[in-house]
C-alpha cells in the first residue's frame, strides 16, 4: 500500500502554461482545434451557395440567409459587408451563413453569380 505522501504527491494545479483548451488539452497558444473545425467545415460544403428567404422565429420579419460560402470567418465577414452595402440593408454573419435583411435574393444571387459562385435560390 502506498504511503499518503505518494498518493498525494501528484500535480493537481498548475499555472505554468496559463489558460488551456478543453478539447486538446494543450495551451490556447499551441491549439490547433479552431483550424481543424474550420477545415472540416470547409471539407464539406459541396460547392454550391444556397440563398433563401426565412421567417421562422423572427416574429414575421423577412431575413434573406446566404449559406455553403467557402470562405473563412473573417472573409465571411467581408463578404457579407460588401453584399449588405450592395442591398442597402443590414446583416449579420451567424454560425457561417450570412444574414441580411429584408427579401434581395435576386441581387444577392446576381452578386455572387459575378464574384464566380454557382448560385441556386433554395426554399419557396
Amino acid at each position: 500500500m502506498a504511503s499518503i505522501r505518494d498518493q498525494l504527491g501528484g500535480l493537481v494545479y498548475s499555472t505554468e502554461h496559463g489558460k488551456t483548451c478543453p478539447t486538446c488539452r494543450e495551451a490556447l497558444d499551441a491549439c490547433h482545434c479552431d483550424d481543424m473545425n474550420e477545415q472540416q467545415r470547409l471539407a464539406a460544403l459541396d460547392g454550391i451557395v444556397r440563398i433563401r428567404r426565412e421567417t421562422s422565429g423572427r416574429k414575421g420579419k423577412g431575413v434573406t440567409t446566404i449559406s455553403g460560402i467557402p470562405l473563412s470567418d473573417d472573409e465571411l465577414k467581408t463578404l457579407a459587408k460588401t453584399l449588405k452595402k450592395r442591398c442597402g440593408t443590414g446583416g449579420a454573419v451567424k454560425d457561417s451563413i450570412i444574414e441580411i435583411q429584408g427579401d434581395h435574393r435576386d441581387v444577392l444571387r446576381q452578386a455572387l453569380s459575378a464574384l464566380g459562385y454557382q448560385v441556386k435560390l433554395a426554399g419557396g
